[in-house]
């Protein structure tokens, strides 16, 4: 995964808080669901995806890298900018982050009702 795209995995108020904000993340979440097995495998469920995300967008970043870097040569030439512009890696991540966002949207709605599912603490009425 790519250094930048690690470092804004988190907003920046909370970046210190965690030396693995993705774990930290999944730990908050587990805790707030109710405690049942369908719960716990959401939440694996859902930090793969996050973790395959993060994976996809870090190539997308790099090939983004990789073209700025072509275009700064004092002169690129014609069959490195073709190269840049043939790059089929980035497409395949871009429909994997596609997907992963689908995903994502979809637990994270799960979450949600699991959430609203709970009883209410006392004294929250």
């Amino acid at each position: 995964m790519s250094t930048s795209v690690a470092a804004f995995a988190v907003p920046a108020t909370s970046r210190h808080a965690s030396d693995d904000p993705l774990r930290e993340a999944m730990e908050n979440l587990a805790r707030a669901l109710p405690a049942r097995t369908d719960a716990a495998v959401l939440v694996d469920l859902l930090g793969d995806d996050l973790k395959e995300g993060f994976d996809a967008l870090g190539d997308v970043e790099c090939h983004f890298a990789d073209v700025l870097d072509a275009m700064r040569m004092p002169r690129p030439s014609p069959a490195t900018l073709i190269g840049m512009s043939d790059d089929q890696l980035v497409l395949e991540r871009l429909e994997v982050l596609v997907g992963v966002v689908s995903a994502v949207r979809r637990r994270l709605s799960q979450a949600a009702l699991m959430m609203r599912q709970l009883p209410l603490p006392l004294g929250d009425s």
